[in-house]
């Protein structure tokens, strides 16, 4: 993969081909991942599914996930870039066109589970193939595009899944049917990159992602950082549908579709938004749009309000962008390049258990004392990972300015 754009302000030729097929990659993945959360109703109805199977449907890809970020957390490091994610996009066609033909649960199940795979194998490595290519210089610039793709994703899933849905014939299968063409298209297009260390591909060995004892802190950070985000994902894709449907009063999966869409478009706009944010800054506002969007889903919940529902969408869209972009960029600024895709499988790893477990404990929640009880039950744990995060970035960033101090001042004496 080309390694020379540090030096300029947007790649060009090779470099800008290669850098926005990873960035479709990125949509790709999570559009992969939100596939399903406007046919979930549909599931819970024509197969009699409880909260707590929908949810796990939701929750088998990022277990599966984290698996394979356990296992194959580094392999692009020695593969290559392109190797892998060609790997990791197989995987997921394979899996979409599981859900495709599905005619029950199980089939749906195993289909989750490749698309896990597909995603862990491909999410690491074009993302940090994004970095290697933007370079120290640009990595706010590629944070906020890595977040600003997924979020490009999450609002083709919700926002076209649910017009499929509702207004086009076979609602349980088109939509994969058309994220299946998609998928062919995007995996030409990482077919033409450029190949990257293949003469290393005889080297790798199943290992767990590997962190430098340098960077412990600040992956930790970033860690917490994606996770707080990826908990208010799990809370919006594997719950959103059912929550919209009580409050929207509608049965309608394109309107239910387009509210949920809403908390992925300030996703992308948060992220082109504030990618000159400082990180510290930046995690402050996503913990305070954090407890304020779950003050308002927790009142939408019991006043049955579409209003602050839709607060709720909007807010929760801002600390999901800020965090994820903040996670995002202490990697970039930190990680060297040999270390970045271990580091990420790192920092992905942590951010998919997370949300795996948050969205199979509101499943069970829900299913034993309803939608609002899951609500009231998760919004104080998911505002307390948050507060977390922003205290651990606050305290890595400026440990890291301090030490950077105090060599300048050595060098200076």
């Amino acid at each position: 993969m080309p390694r020379d754009f540090a030096a300029s302000v947007r790649p060009t030729g090779p470099d800008r081909l290669a850098f926005w097929t990873c960035a479709s990659v990125l949509a790709l993945a999570l559009w992969t991942s939100g596939a399903a959360t406007p046919v979930y109703p549909l599931y819970a109805t024509d197969w009699q599914l409880t909260p707590l199977v929908t949810t796990a449907i939701f929750a088998v890809y990022p277990l599966v996930l984290v698996v394979v970020l356990l296992v194959f957390g580094s392999l692009s490091d020695t593969i290559g870039r392109r190797a892998s994610i060609l790997l990791g996009v197989s995987a997921s066609i394979v899996g979409v066109l599981l859900f495709a033909l599905a005619p029950n649960v199980g089939w749906v199940l195993v289909g989750r589970a490749f698309m896990g795979l597909g995603v862990g194998l491909s999410l690491s490595p074009a993302t940090a193939a994004m970095i290697d290519i933007a370079g120290p210089v640009n990595s706010a610039r590629a944070g906020a595009i890595s977040t600003a793709s997924t979020a490009v994703g999450l609002v083709f899933a919700t926002l076209l899944g649910g017009a499929l849905v509702q207004y086009a014939p076979e609602p349980l299968h088109l939509t994969y049917w058309v994220l299946l063409v998609v998928e062919v298209g995007v995996i030409v297009l990482v077919w033409r990159l450029p190949r990257d260390r293949d003469e290393q591909a005889g080297h790798w060995r199943p290992r767990w992602p590997s962190v430098p004892r340098a960077l412990l802190g600040a992956v930790g950070a970033a860690a917490v950082c994606v996770s707080a985000s990826y908990a208010l994902g799990a809370v919006v894709l594997s719950l959103g549908a059912e929550i919209g449907v009580t409050l929207i009063g509608s049965d309608n999966a394109f309107v239910t579709g387009a509210v949920i869409a809403l908390s992925m478009v300030v996703i992308a706009v948060v992220a082109l938004a504030s990618r000159r944010v400082p990180v510290v800054v930046a995690v402050v506002v996503a913990a305070v749009a954090t407890a304020l969007s779950f003050t308002a889903l927790v009142l939408a919940a019991a006043q049955q309000s579409l209003g602050l529902f839709l607060a709720f969408c909007v807010l929760s869209g801002v600390g999901y962008s800020l965090f994820f972009a903040s996670g995002l960029g202490i990697v970039s600024r930190f990680a060297p390049e040999h270390h970045r895709a271990g580091t990420l499988s790192a920092v992905y790893l942590v951010a998919y258990l997370v949300q795996g477990a948050t969205a199979l404990w509101l499943g069970a929640q829900a299913t034993r004392g309803g939608l609002e009880s899951a609500v009231d039950v998760g919004a104080p744990a998911i505002v307390g990972l948050a507060l977390a995060a922003m205290v651990a970035v606050v305290v890595v960033m400026r440990g890291r300015e301090r030490r950077g101090r105090e060599r300048r001042g050595r060098v200076a004496a």
